[in-house]
């Protein structure tokens, strides 16, 4: 996920920079654990009804912060809900063609894999912007691309299914965190989050009742994984990403939350017992230190608006 932006509060927690940057490693962690259990959801073949359940429950548990400002929402313009409802709708294709990818793909590789909208955004600014992207910017996607390879092929001459799912992914992650660009400055954070992950789950949970004939029964063994990717991912990683990032400066949330990609491969390994090559390792090397270079160096001033 990218790093959104938040003004600093006075007097109010996290105060400190170490405090911040603990928040967001915390939160990197929380994102990067939610691979490894989606990745043993994704083996029972409900992807979207599991997608449903558990966008839906991560809502519901931020909800009862966005009660607390009802005023301020229920005054929003249309535009505002309109905004909030496509950034949904975008989510709702990330996450699907993310989590039937998982179905033919380790944690790891996904994880890595989803970066990779960092390197894709540029190119799409691009493209419905025209600002074309800086000679950094062709070096680092450049090393993301190698790297995935290395990764994905282990030097071979095929990308797997899975990995191709996952890319289609990260790329609708991408037009995700341009929509927001264009929206957060007038939405409360907590109203965007639930709003969101309701028609991300609504659209998500629907499909599955159509699509897979899911029912509840078909969840069990793997309420775990819908429980903790609701909890730790939905509702704790989208409500303490901007509390940290407070008072973090951005490069140090832009590190901090690369390490995603880590995580997702150390819990693969602790959790599902996965593990990568040599070769693999090297992959997933050059894509971390290509995000990292994308997201640390000096941005152009001019937003997307």
């Amino acid at each position: 996920m990218a790093p959104v932006e938040g003004s600093q509060q006075r007097n109010s927690f996290p105060r400190t920079r170490l405090e911040a940057d603990l928040i967001l490693l915390l939160v990197a962690a929380l994102w990067g654990s939610a691979f490894a259990a989606q990745r043993a959801a994704a083996a029972r073949g409900e992807v979207l009804f599991f997608n449903g359940v558990r966008y839906l429950l991560g809502a519901s548990l931020i909800l009862p912060i966005l009660l607390g400002r009802r005023a301020r929402f229920v005054r929003l313009p249309l535009k505002a809900w309109l905004g909030a409802g496509l950034a949904g709708l975008v989510m709702f294709s990330a996450v699907a063609f993310q989590q039937y990818g998982l179905q033919f793909t380790s944690a790891a590789n996904a994880g890595f894999i989803t970066s990779l909208y960092v390197m894709m955004i540029p190119f799409l600014l691009a493209i419905f912007y025209r600002k074309p992207p800086r000679a950094l910017i062709w070096v680092s996607s450049l090393m993301a691309t190698m790297g995935m390879f290395l990764l994905s092929t282990e030097g071979s001459l095929s990308i797997s299914l899975g990995d191709r799912w996952v890319l289609l992914g990260a790329l609708m992650w991408a037009f995700h965190v341009l929509i927001i660009d264009r929206i957060t400055h007038q939405l409360d954070l907590s109203f965007l989050a639930v709003t969101q992950a309701s028609v991300c789950g609504g659209l998500s949970l629907v499909s599955g009742l159509w699509f897979e004939g899911a029912t509840l029964r078909d969840l069990n063994g793997i309420w775990w994984a819908v429980i903790w990717t609701a909890v730790a991912s939905i509702a704790l990683g989208f409500s303490l990403q901007p509390l940290g990032q407070r008072v973090a400066p951005p490069a140090d949330a832009a590190i901090l939350l690369s390490m995603e990609s880590v995580f997702a491969a150390v819990f693969g390994w602790l959790i599902l017992r996965e593990s990568l090559t040599p070769v693999q390792l090297l992959g997933c090397a050059l894509m971390f230190l290509a995000v990292v270079l994308v997201q640390t160096s000096p941005k152009p001033k001019a937003t997307l608006g």
